[in-house]
């Protein structure tokens, strides 16, 4: 690789000097981070994530921008072609060669430049084949693009759904809810925090952290059942009922209703609570600001059922449309990589 570019990574930014708008896109080891007020690089080149989960993953540039010390800098030699660099890195899964030896998956460039892999040394050839990689990439990018925006909108309908039935009821009912607070409904305790050591990518028990599932242990403190909300972190807010016996982290609280859980369930995830998140920093929900929501609640008990039901039944369809279409996300990406 040394002979066909060469490579260098970027310079350090603070995260108080990365601003979620400005004049210069900021990359990091996976794309843009945010912008800032200056540029470090102009140009045509591209960046290799060298840093985190995604690292390997490359970005082409064209312009001026501030790139990290998370990110690669690399630029073509004089006889390679930069769309063929680019479709060439993503071709040699540079994932692969990670440091398993940090605690945070890396790249070195030394380790890159000095991978082997085969080069067609006419530019005419090169040429050929990342123009016919653009044209067919760009076809199933507009295949993708159109297929996620199908999954969105399924996701809007499963949202409106819920609300329609949490706030008026299934077809079946005539009665209406009456508002009350949550803090009337439920009670919320926090979960308790699990040492890093404790978690493994398999096990008995489910771990759930700032809203979803981050390993499995060998223990539990909530039953088949429960109602956990994130509590930290970008997903914050977001409700689950569990399946099994799982553990529930400090960054996760425990809900705890007087009624019908599913039901409630249901109720909690139509108030899309992620809203309440005030913390300019990380993403922050509280107990307190939990139990103040006001909400739409049918008392009767055989009419929480009936809307549970209800719910189960069609979030179910609309959860299998979804999945077919994020199936096929997959077989087209893969097939998208298989070409390259």
């Amino acid at each position: 690789v040394k002979r066909l570019c060469t490579m260098q990574a970027g310079k350090n930014l603070t995260s108080e000097q990365i601003a979620p708008e400005g004049t210069y896109p900021v990359y990091g080891g996976n794309g843009i981070r945010g912008f800032f007020s200056d540029y470090n690089c102009d140009g045509k080149f591209l960046t290799v994530g060298r840093q985190g989960a995604l690292c390997g993953n490359v970005h082409k540039i064209n312009g001026k921008v501030w790139a990290t010390e998370h990110a690669v800098i690399t630029t073509p030699s004089s006889y390679t072609i930069l769309d063929f660099l680019y479709f060439l890195l993503i071709g040699m899964d540079l994932n692969q060669y990670v440091s398993s030896t940090a605690a945070q998956p890396g790249l070195a460039v030394g380790t890159l430049l000095n991978l082997k892999t085969c080069y067609p040394c006419s530019t005419l050839e090169q040429a050929q084949i990342s123009n016919y990689l653009n044209a067919k990439c760009s076809e199933i990018d507009v295949t993708l693009s159109k297929i996620r925006s199908s999954i969105d909108e399924y996701k809007k309908l499963k949202q409106a759904v819920i609300t329609q039935a949490v706030t008026e009821g299934t077809p079946s009912m005539f009665s209406s809810p009456h508002s009350v607070k949550l803090k009337y409904l439920i009670s919320i305790v926090s979960g308790e925090a699990i040492r890093n050591e404790q978690l493994s990518d398999f096990g008995e028990y489910p771990v759930y952290g700032g809203g979803e599932i981050i390993g499995f242990c060998s223990q539990y403190n909530t039953s088949e059942g429960s109602l956990i909300i994130g509590r930290v972190g970008a997903r914050c807010g977001c409700v689950t009922h569990t399946t099994c016996k799982s553990w529930a982290t400090d960054n996760a609280l425990i809900v705890l209703p007087t009624c019908n859980a599913k039901y409630m369930y249901y109720v909690i995830g139509h108030c899309q609570l992620n809203n309440l998140n005030t913390s300019n920093a990380q993403p922050l929900i509280t107990s307190t600001k939990i139990k103040n929501v006001v909400v739409p609640y049918f008392s009767d008990a055989m009419q929480q059922q009936e809307i549970a039901d209800y719910l189960d039944a069609k979030c179910a369809e609309i959860d299998g449309l979804i999945a077919k279409k994020e199936q096929l996300v997959k077989e087209l990406e893969s097939y998208k990589k298989s070409l390259i």
